[in-house]
């Protein structure tokens, strides 16, 4: 029942179609991305300021102080030399993984007892405290303290480490709410209007002509999950089976990463078709670094696409 394949089985486009997308996201990118990296800098650059503060500069990096600002590891890992990825830190500290994503996350542990925690805390110490970069933090060496002139020195370099691992999630979010108006916008256009489906229904009962983003679909026969779906859209004209369509907003800045998560969207189809039947209408919207390997994948999995540059070809999903 879906209709007929709009890109996947065009190979003699593609190549056209990679360089289109790769110049519409560079261009966003050049226009967007320095206003996030500054402001995220200067933001990162407070953070770092106050786990330096926490620590005493550095000087006090005890079990203790991580308790009371669970919130400073990302930031002393940036302290380091070389700067210790969260993996790098758990296996020299061979520290709990929960203790250190929850730390992440600025928070401790609930399930931990007192001599655990502190334990694992006095390992991550260890490790940090040897490691310090004491080019960056040249005041570890003498009797006394930095100046405020070292501090901001050495805080604006640490946040120049984070930047990168802050600023990118920033950049993908805004990139992915941009895809979002963009396809509701073309939709508004076209007479269609935004409104929730209740959970407890049937999907085949939403209404024509609605949409809605980020739609929870429950999936699976025994164990039942929920996947989430970017856009679900009810056409105007009903298709046979009353299946919405649902498309996944897709963008990158790299081709590499594209491969790396090729086989996301393959599961989610194949969960998909399982719960709602092999014509569940499933397509991508892209924009970005989109090669030839991520698309003779998809294709090969039955899935199909749309390229933000191409926005229009929406209509030929029956919309």
């Amino acid at each position: 029942m879906m209709p007929r394949r709009i890109n996947a089985d065009k190979p003699h486009l593609w190549k056209t179609d990679i360089a289109a997308s790769v110049d519409q996201f560079n261009q966003w990118f050049m226009r967007f991305a320095p206003e996030a990296f500054r402001s995220t800098r200067v933001k990162t650059t407070g953070h770092v300021k106050t786990a330096l503060l926490a620590t005493n500069d550095l000087r006090s990096i005890d079990a203790t102080t991580l308790k009371d600002n669970p919130s400073a590891l990302s930031t002393l890992r940036m302290c380091t030399a070389p700067p210790l990825a969260v993996d790098r830190l758990i296996g020299l500290a061979d520290a709990s993984k929960n203790l250190v994503g929850r730390m992440e996350d600025g928070k401790l542990p609930t399930r931990m007892n007192a001599a655990e925690l502190n334990a694992e805390l006095t390992k991550l110490c260890r490790i940090i405290s040897r490691l310090l970069d004491r080019d960056i933090f040249p005041w570890l060496g003498a009797a006394k303290g930095p100046t405020d002139h070292e501090r901001n020195r050495a805080s604006t370099i640490v946040a120049d480490r984070l930047c990168s691992a802050v600023a990118n999630p920033i950049i993908r979010n805004a990139q992915e709410q941009r895809q979002l108006k963009l396809v509701g916008d073309w939709l508004d256009a076209r007479g269609y209007r935004k409104q929730g489906h209740p959970s407890g229904k049937p999907l085949t009962e939403m209404e024509a002509a609605t949409y809605t983003f980020r739609m929870n679909l429950a999936v699976g026969k025994e164990l039942k999950v929920n996947i989430p779906v970017d856009v679900v859209i009810q056409p105007k004209k009903l298709r046979k089976d009353r299946l919405p369509i649902l498309i996944e907003a897709k963008s990158a800045g790299d081709f590499t990463n594209t491969n790396k998560r090729r086989k996301e969207e393959a599961t989610k189809i194949h969960q998909l078709q399982a719960a709602y039947g092999e014509s569940v209408p499933f397509v991508l919207f892209l924009c970005g670094y989109f090669g030839s390997d991520y698309l003779g994948y998809e294709a090969a999995e039955g899935i199909d696409w749309v390229w933000e540059h191409r926005i229009d070809d929406l209509v030929k999903l029956g919309l």
